[in-house]
């Protein structure tokens, strides 16, 4: 077994099994829960290759929920039920943290019969690897670090547009960190193929049409980051293939919601604030495949074809962004949103977190335009009303390459290679 590679989620999972009686660990397929999730526990079953285990657990949860604790019971939502229910009644009996680890690739469908969990079972969320874990960024910019004030800086950590053109290409998935770019965009056309022929139509048991599922999908890569629109979504199913007609939005909001279930599309939620000015908030959420590396497979763009169409680039950067802010927030209890008003001002990451402390950040890919984007997030802190959310705790631009500092007008200059935890 290659050797593990650390995650922010180690420390986080360590936590929760002091506190809760059950840990459930949710994320897409093979962004690396199983393997975590095994180092903390004393025993596990997998329902994904143990038919014995499933079939026991239907007739008598009792003779697989017995190993030394904590158990990871991995594809939980295989057998959501009495897994489920089962786990909740034996952490209730036993009376102690640290009891089972449930890690689970696709949210089960709603089932009233199920209980809440409440008080028994802590949520972790997993997500592919930020390139601070896959040694891509030194993190000398933390978020922590932002986050409470500090202003460190970096310099310049050599990774070219192309290198991260590169970084797109090949994601954040654990097993294609050894691949080249080319074998690692082979591998990620299969995950979405396997999405749209296996995973989706395995969620309801109806039988999808797997070139449709893949040509909303490729719908999503064109718009990422944009406000969710199932209209748009429907119509532009139709673009770039041919003769076919735009699929109608009734089968578009089941796929959507599928790849939701299934933890591949994600939304971001538009910073709810009170501002000073006039103006009114847009709230419909921004899509996002969890790892930029599907979108550019959805897309059919390598590494060249990503340089040689730097607005799409640019777009595919904002969602690597948005993927590494999401782990990196885990730890400090906090969440990413984004920023938009009636005027069309827009910030593209707001992180808020859960005591009030809130920072933005524009993502640029060139540092040519920094100026551009520190003007802007001036502005747009000059517009919340501060004496009702506080001031922020930083105004940063993240970008694809350079130094990292802090300019005269406060707002701070990240490279993605030194951006981390």
């Amino acid at each position: 077994m290659s050797t593990y590679v650390p995650r922010v989620i180690d420390t986080l999972l360590a936590e929760r099994l002091q506190s809760a009686g059950a840990v459930v660990i949710e994320g897409p397929k093979a962004c690396g829960k199983t393997r975590s999730a095994a180092r903390a526990a004393n025993s596990e079953t997998r329902l994904d290759i143990d038919q014995n285990a499933r079939d026991a657990l239907r007739i008598d949860p009792s003779l697989v929920l017995v190993g030394r604790p904590p158990q990871l019971i991995d594809e939980w939502q295989l057998e959501a039920d009495a897994v489920w229910n089962h786990v909740r009644r034996i952490v209730d009996d036993r009376s102690q943290p640290g009891q089972f680890i449930l890690t689970g690739s696709a949210v089960p469908a709603d089932d009233a019969r199920r209980h809440t969990g409440a008080g028994r079972f802590a949520h972790l969320s997993m997500r592919p690897m930020s390139l601070f874990e896959s040694g891509e960024s030194t993190g000398a910019m933390s978020l922590s670090a932002l986050m409470a004030g500090e202003r460190p800086a970096s310099p310049s950590t050599g990774l070219s547009v192309a290198d991260v053109a590169t970084l797109i290409v090949r994601g954040g998935w654990p097993l294609n960190l050894k691949m080249s770019a080319a074998s690692a965009a082979r591998a990620n056309v299969d995950y979405l193929r396997n999405i749209a022929q296996v995973d989706v139509p395995r969620l309801d048991g109806i039988d999808r049409d797997p070139e449709r599922v893949l040509r909303v999908i490729r719908s999503l890569a064109r718009n990422t980051a944009m406000e969710r629109n199932v209209k748009r979504t429907a119509a532009d199913s139709a673009m770039g293939d041919g003769d076919e007609a735009a699929i109608n939005r009734t089968t578009v909001a089941t796929y959507l919601g599928a790849l939701q279930r299934l933890m591949v599309l994600e939304e971001v939620t538009a910073w709810p604030t009170y501002l000073r000015s006039r103006a009114t908030l847009r709230i419909t959420p921004r899509v996002h495949l969890v790892d930029p590396s599907l979108a550019a497979a959805a897309l059919n763009a390598g590494t060249e074809r990503l340089l040689s169409d730097l607005n799409t680039m640019g777009l595919l950067f904002k969602s690597l962004v948005v993927r590494d802010s999401r782990v990196y927030v885990e730890p400090l209890d906090a969440a990413v949103h984004y920023y938009r008003d009636s005027s069309d001002l827009e910030v593209d990451v707001v992180i808020q977190c859960r005591d009030g402390r809130w920072g933005a950040i524009e993502v640029k890919l060139g540092t040519g335009q920094v100026d551009e984007a520190a003007e802007h997030l001036t502005a747009f802190a000059h517009r919340i009303d501060t004496s009702r959310v506080g001031e922020p705790a930083f105004l940063a631009v993240v970008t694809a390459t350079g130094y990292g500092y802090t300019r005269p007008d406060g707002v701070v200059v990240v490279p993605i290679a030194a951006f981390g935890p």
